[in-house]
C-alpha cells in the first residue's frame, strides 16, 4: 500500500474517532438536561437528532430511513473505495479519506441510535445553517478538496494538455 493511502486511511479513521467522540461528549456530558449553550456570538452548541442526511435533508421519519440511508452511504462509500484505491495523488487520498470517515461517522450513529447526533449551530444576523457534525464538516472539506483538486490541479491541467 502506497504512503499516501496509509495516510488516507489514517485520517478518515481519525474522522470516526473524532466524530464518536465528539457526539459522545456532547449527548453524554454536555446536554444534562438537553440546552442550547452559546459558546460565541455566531456559535452555540444544541443536541439535534437527524433521522436525514447531512445537515437534516431529507428526514423521512421512518423506521427504515436509518437503515436505507446507512445502505446508500455504504454503497456510497464502496465506490469512493475503489477511487480511493486508484487514486495517485494525495490531496485526493485525503479527500476521499475525509468524506469517506465522515460518512462511516454518520453511519455509526444511524445503526446505534437511529439517527445522526449534530449539535453545530452557526448563525448570524438571524440565519441558521442546518445543525451538524464532525463527520458532516469532514465530508463538506472533502467534497471542496476534490472540486478545488478538480479545478486546478497541475497534474489534471497536464493530463489534459496531453489529450489534446
Amino acid at each position: 500500500m502506497a504512503r499516501r493511502h496509509t495516510i488516507g486511511i489514517a485520517l478518515g479513521l481519525a474522522v470516526i474517532a473524532a466524530d464518536q467522540l465528539t457526539k459522545w461528549w456532547i449527548a453524554a456530558w454536555v446536554m444534562q438536561p438537553p440546552r442550547r449553550i452559546p459558546v460565541l456570538p455566531f456559535f452555540d452548541l444544541v443536541l439535534a437528532w437527524n433521522r436525514g442526511i447531512s445537515f437534516g435533508m431529507f428526514d423521512a421519519g421512518s423506521v427504515w430511513g436509518p437503515w436505507l440511508l446507512s445502505g446508500i452511504a455504504l454503497v456510497i462509500v464502496g465506490f469512493l473505495g475503489v477511487w480511493f484505491r486508484r487514486a495517485e495523488m494525495l490531496s485526493t487520498t485525503l479527500a476521499l479519506g475525509l468524506i469517506m470517515g465522515g460518512a462511516l461517522g454518520n453511519v455509526i450513529d444511524r445503526v446505534r441510535l437511529g439517527a445522526v447526533i449534530d449539535f453545530i449551530d452557526l448563525h448570524a444576523g438571524g440565519y441558521h445553517w442546518p445543525a451538524f457534525n464532525v463527520a458532516d464538516a469532514a465530508i463538506t472539506v472533502g467534497a471542496v478538496l476534490l472540486i478545488v483538486e478538480t479545478l486546478f490541479s497541475p497534474a489534471r491541467k497536464k493530463r489534459n494538455i496531453e489529450d489534446t
